[in-house]
């Protein structure tokens, strides 16, 4: 398999088409890199530019990219809507495949390296790649911009770099690398000039100040235009979906008077976004993914046409192998796992179907509500099934640790024990979350079209399986504990989430 990643440089230059294109040709240039996209903004006097390749040609590309823009962006004379810290501001690496997010962390860490190396332009690590927690949020690290970065590092030993010495170049500033998830940069126009409402209505839907878990916002005013606009990124698009978003905006810009009179997308997008916002604001009844021609050409051309050509059992042999074969992992907990994402996709099918339907036209919003749901359950489910099979293995290689003298013994048990709360945790984490599940799909069951009974029965019933099946991992788990008082109180959890399993069912059944 091709190993590919995506890098989304942010150049802290808008409107200089001359320089941008400088900075895009150096980084073009070089063999097995392609330049996907490059947008430009001159009121955020910013331009975003979408790399994509194998690894170690993006990441020498992105390392060019700061060098030109070193060159010719000098922040002392900048200004802009945007926050910025550097003359290339952010350098993200994105996994697209064959590469996980940790070999994205191991290249953000050794392009930072490399920056201070070359350029002498100090760096900082943000979200997976940050050092500390409090680095992780790219807000929290661009606090107070070039000038106040400046200024406070002179005092303040919590804001130094973590590469390079504790000051700013005097011209492109520090330049912030790091590993994440794809990310959607999606701004929404107001009818307003007034950016005082875009800066509350982002204060809503941003999750610092709690609002919607996946997205961070700001106001920003586009004073060329004569608008303000809620500035939006969208950090996981299918657990917070873009249209999620808009909704939440258009209904808190109605409480100051103001409407969206545009939105716009900075960047690249994958098509499932497009996709999953079509079938919200559409509501295309019976709609699939395989209506659309260049997913059913790409499915065509690779021979995988799933379901429509009646492979089903070969789109579930490879995880049935795997749990067959005799291994100790994937085993019980990411079985457990699987049941629970198979029953929220069977959600998903249930209230996506029900929403189209005629009958249930008073209830389309809850409907709509639901699917976004048991989205994020089925997506949160799936990953634990690799999880509970990580922790497992963890366990097994701490009994692999030597133990010849009594300092390798103690360290040995702490590494058991340690590795084995992981294994109680991952699965008490799939009880809770298939437990949740249960009792939305008893909610589901109030709105959903009748001809959805049994879909949602077996929903249910898989469901209950995977509850049951995560807190016997638990239990077994917690059997090898020697901490009394950790055991006692991952007991009481377990225990409350029987009592809550069993109380639905018995409303369900009466």
């Amino acid at each position: 398999m091709k190993r590919l990643i995506e890098c989304v440089p942010n150049f802290s230059e808008g409107r200089d088409p001359a320089k941008v294109d400088a900075i895009v040709s150096a980084m073009s240039a070089v063999v097995g890199v392609y330049v996907l996209d490059r947008e430009m903004d001159a009121d955020h006097n910013r331009c975003v530019v979408t790399l994509a390749g194998e690894p170690d040609a993006v990441a020498e590309a992105a390392l060019r990219g700061v060098g030109k823009a070193l060159e010719l962006i000098d922040l002392n004379h900048h200004a802009g809507a945007h926050p910025r810290v550097g003359a290339a501001d952010v350098i993200p690496f994105i996994p697209i495949q064959g590469v996980t997010i940790e070999d994205c962390v191991a290249l953000a860490r050794r392009v930072g390296k490399e920056i201070w190396s070359r350029y002498r332009i100090p760096v900082f690590f943000y979200e997976a790649a940050a050092t500390r927690p409090d680095r992780t949020n790219l807000e929290n690290v661009r606090r107070g911009q070039f000038e106040g970065l400046r200024d406070e590092l002179k005092h303040n030993h919590e804001r130094q770099p973590d590469i390079g010495e504790p000051k700013l170049h005097p011209t492109a500033g520090v330049t912030i690398v790091g590993a994440r998830k794809f990310l959607i940069a999606y701004n929404v126009n107001l009818n307003t000039p007034d950016v005082s409402i875009a800066n509350k209505i982002a204060k809503a839907i941003r999750f610092s100040s709690g609002g919607l878990r996946y997205v961070k916002s700001m106001g920003v005013e586009l004073k060329g235009r004569n608008l303000a606009q809620v500035s939006i990124n969208l950090t996981d698009f299918e657990n917070t979906p873009m249209h999620r978003v808009y909704e939440m905006v258009k209904r808190e810009a109605a409480r100051y008077g103001a409407i969206p009179v545009g939105s716009e997308i900075v960047g690249l997008i994958p098509k499932k976004a497009i996709e999953m916002a079509a079938d919200y604001f559409l509501q295309l009844e019976n709609f699939s993914r395989e209506q659309i021609f260049e997913n059913k050409l790409e499915s065509a051309l690779s021979g995988a046409t799933g379901a429509q050509a009646g492979k089903l059992a070969e789109l579930a042999r490879p995880f049935l192998d795997a749990v067959a074969a005799p291994t100790p992992t994937p085993g019980g907990g990411s079985v457990a796992a699987f049941a629970g994402a198979l029953a929220a996709s069977l959600g998903q099918m249930v209230a996506g179907l029900s929403r189209k339907k005629k009958s249930q036209l008073a209830v389309v919003d809850k409907l709509s509500e639901a699917l976004d749901d048991m989205r994020r359950a089925a997506e949160e489910l799936t990953g634990a099934i690799d999880r509970d099979a990580n922790s497992y293995d963890d366990v097994l290689l701490a009994y692999k640790l030597p133990h010849g003298d009594a300092s390798e013994t103690k360290w040995r048990e702490e590494a058991i024990q340690l590795a084995t709360r992981g294994a109680a945790e991952v699965p008490l984490e799939v009880a809770e979350r298939t437990v949740a599940l249960f009792e939305r799909l008893g909610q589901l069951a109030s709105i959903a079209a009748a001809s959805m009974k049994s879909d949602l029965e077996v929903a249910r019933l898989m469901a209950a399986a995977g509850a049951r099946g995560a807190l016997a991992n638990v239990e077994i788990n917690l059997d090898s504990i020697a901490d009394a008082g950790y055991v006692a109180s991952m007991r009481t959890k377990s225990a409350a989430l029987r009592e809550r399993l069993a109380e639905t069912s018995r409303s369900i059944s009466a």
